[in-house]
């Protein structure tokens, strides 16, 4: 479908997931990232938390995007209530959050944009996830063997814990993976012709 896209794709993303996942809606890209400080305001809301900072790391590259280039920034974050999720940083972090995650429904939010030379436009999906009561041995065996370390809210849906703790997701999978991959769909054929 995208063979004929008439932009050069850049995904501004080290995460393996979403690089699999572009490569899964029959992309070619190349990926080019930049290291940016992920602070926002704190008078943002949850979803405009994750388009800020999917925007932040857009505006790294805006001085020497070429006019056939297209980059894809994205920001995931986990929100328990009010309370964003970032990445834990150690093993006592992640098996607190995984705690605090456990029994609950919470909502997991990416943003996508998408930049060229002529203008930035931004998406977000909202899917909501719950886990069923997790115990204590399973978190430390998941922490332990996966090392969660890279993921906001110290889990990834497609290991081990999302196959025996998540009991129900409401939205769209493949957005807590990593990319709403639908939405981003749509998004690039507006800049591309009618495919």
């Amino acid at each position: 479908m995208f063979k004929d896209f008439s932009k050069k794709i850049i995904l501004a993303s080290k995460s393996p997931r979403r690089q699999q996942l572009l490569r899964d809606m029959g992309l070619q890209f190349e990926v080019r990232t930049k290291e940016v400080e992920e602070v926002f305001p704190g008078n943002l809301k949850k979803a405009e938390v994750a388009v800020y900072l999917s925007e932040l790391k857009a505006r790294a590259f805006q001085t020497e995007l070429q006019p056939d280039e297209l980059v894809i920034t994205s920001d995931t974050i986990v929100c328990l209530g009010d309370r964003i999720l970032g990445k834990p940083e150690d093993h006592a972090a992640a098996f607190n959050m995984l705690s605090d995650l456990s029994g609950k429904t919470h909502e997991v939010i990416t943003a996508v944009t998408l930049l060229t030379t002529s203008g930035m436009t931004s998406l977000y999906e909202i899917t909501s996830v719950h886990f069923k009561e997790l115990s204590a041995t399973e978190i430390n065996y998941y922490i332990e063997n996966y090392r969660p370390f890279d993921k906001a809210g110290a889990y990834g849906i497609q290991e081990w814990i999302g196959y025996i703790g998540i009991n129900k997701i409401e939205g769209s999978y493949f957005n807590v993976v990593g990319l709403p991959v639908a939405r981003l769909y749509d998004a690039l054929k507006a800049f591309n012709t009618p495919l």
